[in-house]
């Protein structure tokens, strides 16, 4: 597989062989499905909470005498039983985080490129710089290489300029290689990856 490295002008410089054995297989879609799922539970807040019988309002007297007034016994009037009565078993503030082998995290980053480079939605440059730190400038440079929706930048380290010249730009996110992940690369409409980046990808994932 070869690809086209441009330059910040969106002009040919050179080409790129990746791996056929990497990225050029059937797409494990299911490991990219395990990768997003655990992704989205380490980002839940896991602060809800319910208020069992002993943090509810009401006393712990015992309402009426246990026999012979005909009414079912009951110990106190915060009984889960009753209205206003505390909650049995309900969710209680935790974390949603949970460990995936490094094998599947991988394996989904590599799934995941392979299927953005099949739909050709990965653009390779030379170099991904600014000169200074204008917003002016890097919404230029994006809609030179064609990014006008949701867009990824990813380079080994991200540059400072480019970093600050597109906090401004909606749906534009800058991520190093090294943090890069499933979810990131499916989660994006165009990604602009640098070559120093996608040979980095390929040895890493090799």
């Amino acid at each position: 597989m070869n690809l086209d490295v441009v330059n910040n002008q969106n002009e040919k410089v050179g080409t790129l062989e990746l791996s056929d054995e990497l990225f050029g297989g059937r797409v494990a879609s299911h490991l990219i499905w395990e990768s997003v799922v655990h992704a989205r539970a380490a980002e839940r807040r896991g602060t809800h909470a319910t208020k069992n019988r002993a943090l509810v309002s009401g006393s712990g007297r015992k309402p009426w005498r246990q026999k012979g007034t005909g009414r079912a016994r009951v110990g106190e009037t915060r009984n889960p039983l009753w209205r206003k009565g505390g909650t049995v078993f309900g969710p209680q503030p935790r974390s949603y985080a949970y460990r995936v082998p490094r094998k599947i995290e991988r394996g989904a980053l590599r799934a995941a490129l392979a299927a953005r480079l099949a739909d050709q939605a990965v653009v390779v440059v030379d170099q991904l710089a600014l000169e200074t730190a204008k917003t002016k400038a890097a919404a230029e440079l994006l809609g030179r290489l064609g990014v006008t929706g949701k867009g990824l930048l990813v380079d080994v380290k991200v540059d400072g300029n480019l970093a600050l010249a597109v906090r401004n730009i909606r749906r534009v996110r800058p991520v190093e290689s090294g943090r890069l992940t499933a979810r990131d690369l499916a989660d994006s409409g165009r990604i602009v990856m640098t070559r120093a980046a996608l040979e980095r990808l390929q040895e890493v994932l090799g």
